[in-house]
């Protein structure tokens, strides 16, 4: 059983930044792709980036493609999220989720077989 715990999510103003993490309970932990996935209050649950098992290459929305980061730290099971110059339109439950291998159809929820609990990020005006 894979397990993901979130953190560092919490409330920010426009412009500010944050920095998440997703730690894994699994060996190895190398042959997993993670990625962030993100819902707002009544909408659908949205990609939001993913990094491949070796590190590279990693994949963006365009909605947060030049202010967020993603990256691994295998030795520690661990994947961030550096996000900066945050919008309002950011807040939202964010999501890792992890899959084995390195799959195609990266955006979708369904490929993803392992979720964390998620942590709320508020990005305010």
């Amino acid at each position: 059983q894979v397990q993901l715990v979130e953190s560092g999510g919490g409330l920010v103003q426009a412009g500010g930044s944050l920095r998440l993490s997703c730690v894994a309970s699994v060996r190895p932990f190398s042959v997993y792709s993670v990625a962030w996935f993100r819902q707002a209050p009544g909408k659908e649950r949205e990609f939001v980036a993913v990094v491949r098992t070796t590190g590279t290459p990693t994949y963006y929305a365009d909605s947060v493609k030049g202010r967020f980061t993603i990256s691994r730290d295998n030795a520690k099971n661990t994947v961030h999220l550096q996000m900066n110059s945050l919008k309002p339109e950011d807040t939202a439950v964010y999501y890792c989720a992890a899959d084995p291998g390195n799959p195609r159809s990266y955006t979708a929820p369904y490929v993803y077989d392992y979720w964390g609990q998620g942590t709320q990020v508020t990005v305010s005006s």
